[in-house]
């Protein structure tokens, strides 16, 4: 029996993610002519617009797309994002509400340096939690920081925009963009931050989508060029994110393939596997005995990479086999002995249990 249930966001189908695909394709076409998306783009500050030109179209390109007032490149992929989106409508001591549960820690140490003060309330049964005073804006994470979360991004944006009707909501969208039919800005948030290396963009580009009055703040003062996505880059998040919605999409049908297949007993030292989001859609493989960190010994030499790069990066192709998450080891610190996370990438089923297979057997051996 499984020792806990996870409730994992519900993916887009390939149909589904071809059409998010055709979508942007569309938009691409209404904003730049055919010569210009052959090109690297331009490079500096260029005078009225005080960035590339071609950053600048990009950025029109992703708020079109997301149906949003205004959209921002940022350095620091999105970490930095949520940082700036943070620092856009909070002052050191200002209250910030949060989920109940661990936070990601690169997210803590932007709270934490920024002098804000987190306020925690269980977002899983917020129809039972207390109204706070004194909020000035609340951040959700889309994707689940422990195993039992369960909250509708839908349902809790629409919660909070009835009973905090003037405080600005900024959602983490890292691991679910491109994967679910809306991201926070399309349910209702003022501002949508994520990673674009996590979409098969380049490294280190972070996107805010949302107002303007925030993103135009955000401009103002990130005005040096050495500060400014630069239009190589800008195009390349464009071309990332044209083949990510489909290569996501199958990664989850291979996810979810392998639970169907390891919980009928495919492999008899495994007692059972789950769908996770944690962060990004994962499998979690649970074995009878405390094996984890001695399955994890082999599976670099038989072919699977032994950590994250970008989570879903451009870079990560053979499967990933590494241990569970921060989050989750915050939540219950047993599972390093008897669980870890596999992230398929591009690979299929089959290659998995190969691999779970032959290093489960150098282990009992």
């Amino acid at each position: 029996m499984p020792k806990f249930k996870t409730y994992p966001l519900e993916s887009i189908s390939v149909e589904e993610a071809l059409k998010k695909q055709f979508c942007l394709v569309d938009i691409m076409t209404r904003h730049f002519s055919g010569n210009e998306l052959l090109s690297r783009g331009d490079l500096g500050v260029v005078p009225g617009l005080n960035q590339p030109k071609y950053t600048k179209k990009v950025e029109d390109v992703l708020a079109d797309y997301f149906g949003t007032e205004s959209a921002m490149l940022v350095r620091g992929s999105g970490t930095a994002a949520i940082r700036m989106a943070l620092h856009s409508v909070l002052n050191p001591g200002s209250t910030l509400l949060v989920h109940k549960a661990p936070i990601y820690p690169t997210t803590k140490v932007s709270i934490d340096s920024m002098g804000i003060k987190a306020k925690e309330i269980d977002y899983n049964n917020i129809e039972k939690e207390p109204l706070i005073k004194n909020v000035s804006a609340i951040l959700i994470q889309y994707t689940r920081q422990q195993p039992e979360d369960s909250y509708s991004m839908k349902n809790i944006i629409k919660y909070f925009k009835s009973n905090y009707p003037n405080t600005p909501i900024i959602t983490d969208d890292n691991y679910a963009v491109m994967k679910v039919k809306k991201i926070g800005v399309e349910l209702g948030a003022n501002l949508s931050c994520f990673s674009t290396f996590k979409l098969l963009g380049p490294e280190g580009i972070g996107c805010i989508v949302g107002n303007k009055k925030e993103l135009d703040k955000l401009r103002k003062e990130n005005y040096s060029g050495g500060s400014q996505v630069q239009g190589h880059e800008a195009l390349d998040v464009l071309r990332g994110l044209t083949y990510a919605p489909v290569a996501l999409a199958n990664q989850a049908n291979v996810v979810s393939e392998l639970v169907e297949r390891l919980n009928n007993n495919e492999i008899p030292e495994i007692s059972y596997a789950y769908v996770a989001n944690a962060q990004s859609k994962v499998l979690l493989v649970e074995f009878d005995h405390p094996i984890a960190q001695e399955i994890l010994k082999y599976t670099n030499s038989l072919g699977a990479a032994p950590n994250p790069v970008g989570a879903e990066s451009k870079y990560e192709i053979v499967p990933m086999f590494y241990r569970v998450s921060g989050t989750f080891r915050e939540y219950d610190p047993e599972l390093l002995k008897t669980t870890i996370r596999i992230n398929p990438y591009r690979c299929g089923a089959d290659t998995i249990i190969r691999i779970l297979k032959e290093s489960i057997n150098k282990v009992v051996k």
